[in-house]
C-alpha cells in the first residue's frame, strides 16, 4: 500500500503522540481534557490581580474592600461577567464563603471554564483542525440535527464556542457509535472542503485494531469488494463487480489463539461499516458485532478501535501523526484464555 511509505516513523510511544517537527507550534493550542475534568483558562494573564484572603468573609464584601477604587455596581458587574475566581475556580455568587489562605483572582477578561467532556478527549487543537479520542458507545454525529442525544460533535462544538461564540466545527469523517478511537473535525468550511477533496492524498495512515472471532490463519492479507446497503441499512458485499462502492481493507495478525485473533487493519477506502463487513466476509466477525455475524461478546463492546491517524495539515503542510494504545480489554482475552488452559 502506497500510503504507508509516506508515514512518519514513530519516535516514541504514547497516547495522542504528534510526530514531525512543527513549523508553526506557536500557533497551536494543544488541550487534553480527561472525562469529567474541569479546567479553567484565563485570557489576558498580564491583566490579573491576585489577593490572598486573610480572614473569613463573603466574596462581595471582600471585593468591595480590595477593589475600593471601583464602585459597588462595577464590582457586581465584574462578578456577574465571570471575571473572578477563587483558587482558580470561577465564582459569580456574591455570598461565596471565603476562607483564610485562599487566593482571589480578578481578571480584566472573562474567565473561561471548560465544559467537562463525556467520552471525549482532545488530542490536538489548532486554528484549523481538532483531533479527538472517542470512547465506544458515544455517537460521533447525530443523524438528525434536531436530536438532543449527546454526541462527540455536540461536545466539541460546545468546547470551541465556549472560547468563541462564533466558532463552529465541520464533519470530516465518522466512527461508528460502538467503535472507539481517533477522529477529527475541521474548524472552518474552507478546511473541511479542502480535506474532503484531497482526503485520499492528505490522509497518510488510518490504522485500526480489531478483535475478531476464531484463528485467522493467514498472517496478512487483502480484502476487496463492492459494498452496498440493503433496505434495513445493513451493508454487504455484492457478488457482482462494479455493483456498489469499491472497498479495500488490508490486515495483519498481531496475536491469536484458538478463540480470537487481534488484527492490525489498514484502510485504502473508508466506506460505511467496511471493516465489519470484510471481517464477516472472511469468516472472522468482530467480537460483539451481532449485526455482522458475531456470536461472542468477551469484552462487552465492539472489538474495533481506530488506533492511528496521520495526515498532512491542510494549512501548514506538515504531517501530524496521532497514535493511541491498543485497548487493554482487547489484550486481556488472550491472558484469560491462557490462564483458563493452565
Amino acid at each position: 500500500m502506497n500510503k504507508r511509505k509516506n508515514t512518519i516513523k514513530p519516535q516514541g510511544k504514547g497516547k495522542g503522540q504528534i510526530q514531525g517537527n512543527s513549523r508553526n507550534q506557536n500557533r497551536d493550542k494543544v488541550m487534553s481534557n480527561s472525562q469529567g475534568q474541569n479546567q479553567s483558562h484565563i485570557k489576558g494573564q498580564s491583566q490579573l490581580k491576585q489577593f490572598t484572603v486573610q480572614e473569613a468573609s463573603e466574596l462581595l464584601p471582600f471585593l468591595l474592600q480590595t477593589l475600593s477604587s471601583l464602585g459597588r455596581n462595577s464590582v457586581k458587574s465584574i462578578l456577574a461577567r465571570g471575571q473572578v475566581s477563587v483558587n482558580d475556580k470561577p465564582v459569580t455568587a456574591y455570598n461565596y464563603k471565603l476562607e483564610p489562605g485562599q487566593t482571589v483572582t480578578v481578571s480584566k477578561d472573562k474567565v473561561i471554564e471548560e465544559v467537562p467532556f463525556v467520552g471525549v478527549k482532545i488530542l490536538h487543537e489548532d486554528e484549523d483542525v481538532i483531533v479527538i479520542l472517542k470512547d465506544a458507545g458515544l455517537l460521533s454525529v447525530a443523524a438528525n440535527p434536531q436530536e438532543n442525544e449527546l454526541t462527540a460533535y455536540r461536545q466539541v462544538m460546545a468546547h470551541v464556542r465556549n472560547h468563541d461564540p462564533k466558532s463552529r466545527i465541520f464533519v470530516l469523517h465518522r466512527l461508528d457509535r460502538d467503535t472507539s478511537g481517533i477522529m477529527m473535525f475541521a474548524k472552518s468550511e474552507k478546511v473541511q472542503q479542502l480535506l474532503q477533496t484531497t482526503w485520499q492524498e492528505s490522509v497518510k495512515e488510518r490504522t485500526y485494531v480489531a478483535l475478531v472471532e476464531g484463528t485467522v490463519k493467514k498472517p496478512e492479507g487483502k480484502i476487496s469488494s463492492w459494498l452496498k446497503e440493503n433496505k434495513s441499512l445493513k451493508m454487504y458485499s455484492s457478488p457482482y463487480p462494479n455493483d456498489g462502492q469499491y472497498a479495500e481493507t488490508h490486515y495483519k495478525v498481531i496475536q491469536s489463539d484458538r478463540s480470537y485473533s487481534l488484527l492490525e487493519i489498514q484502510l485504502e477506502t473508508g466506506r460505511k461499516n467496511q471493516i465489519r463487513v470484510h471481517m464477516q466476509d472472511i469468516g472472522h466477525p468482530i467480537v460483539g458485532d451481532k449485526k455482522y455475524g458475531s456470536k461472542a461478546k468477551p469484552i462487552g463492546r465492539l472489538g474495533l478501535h481506530a488506533r492511528v491517524l496521520a495526515f498532512v495539515h491542510p494549512v501548514t503542510g506538515e504531517v501530524l501523526r496521532f497514535e493511541t494504545e491498543i485497548p487493554k480489554m482487547f489484550l486481556r482475552v488472550f491472558r484469560d484464555s491462557t490462564d483458563a488452559r493452565k
